[in-house]
């Protein structure tokens, strides 16, 4: 048993179930999880960047292709992780998601409504169907990895900033629901992290990435890995005492001048 007073960063005794963990900040949660001692399953729609994944994470990782929006299906996805990781969900990380570049004059509803269902339903569909085994455990950690874009006007991000914006509300009210379970609910908000998704935001739109850089004070993009070490340390015993905050991880992007 890791000695906690000694080593509060580690996460020998935890199975974190990872969605959208097959590549980006996803990847960059699970192998940072790996190193800190964790079981990871992550879960996605393509079967082989999760699988290519898990080939570099080694024997504490394996995978389980789902869909999140399939709401009815979330008990099957926790069954189907427990079973592949032959442990109990201790760390679910809700990161599964889709963007969509747009002015919101030109975003249909049926647009609108994809980046809700993926990001705000499927997210909440899986923590309802994970939080029962927790609550019997007495303990376990939910976190929603939100975005910037929750806290600043973005132009062509209309629906995706309303998505990431509901997190504040989820987290706020689970964490008042289950931390006297011995659940801690929170979040992250990345700034602008070097990933594909953020690649194809930038491509073909040097002015746009231009002010992006201007915007962040470190002067440079952020890896997978700055927003894995920050989701190690919310969900170990590092925090305890960590619930219901939405944690930005931005250099500075977000208080820039």
């Amino acid at each position: 048993m890791t000695n906690l007073l000694s080593d509060p960063f580690r996460l020998e005794e935890d199975t974190a179930l990872i969605t959208g963990g097959g590549t980006g900040i996803g990847l960059g949660i699970a192998r940072c999880m790996v190193r800190a001692g964790a079981r990871v399953v992550l879960a996605g729609r393509r079967e082989e960047p999760l699988a290519v994944a898990c080939g570099e994470l080694g024997a504490k990782a394996s995978y389980v292709v789902h869909d999140i929006t399939r709401l009815d299906a979330a008990e099957e996805l926790v069954s189907a992780a427990q079973d592949a990781a032959q442990a109990p969900l201790t760390i679910l990380i809700n990161n599964g998601g889709t963007h969509l570049k747009k002015f919101a004059v030109d975003t249909t509803p049926q647009e609108f409504q994809r980046l809700l269902d993926t990001h705000v339903l499927g997210a909440y569909a899986l923590t309802r169907a994970t939080v029962p085994g927790m609550v019997e455990r007495g303990r376990g950690s939910i976190l929603f990895i939100s975005s910037m874009a929750a806290f600043m006007g973005m132009p062509q991000v209309v629906a995706y900033s309303a998505a990431k914006s509901a997190y504040f509300g989820i987290v706020a009210t689970l964490s008042a629901e289950l931390s006297c379970k011995g659940i801690r609910v929170n979040a992250i908000a990345p700034g602008w992290i070097l990933s594909e998704m953020s690649e194809r935001a930038f491509k073909n739109d040097p002015a746009r990435k231009a002010r992006v850089m201007a915007r962040i004070q470190m002067g440079r993009m952020g890896n997978p890995a700055d927003i894995g070490h920050a989701a190690v340390y919310l969900c170990s015993p590092a925090a305890t005492y960590v619930t219901g905050v939405t944690l930005p991880i931005d250099g500075g992007a977000a208080v820039a001048f």
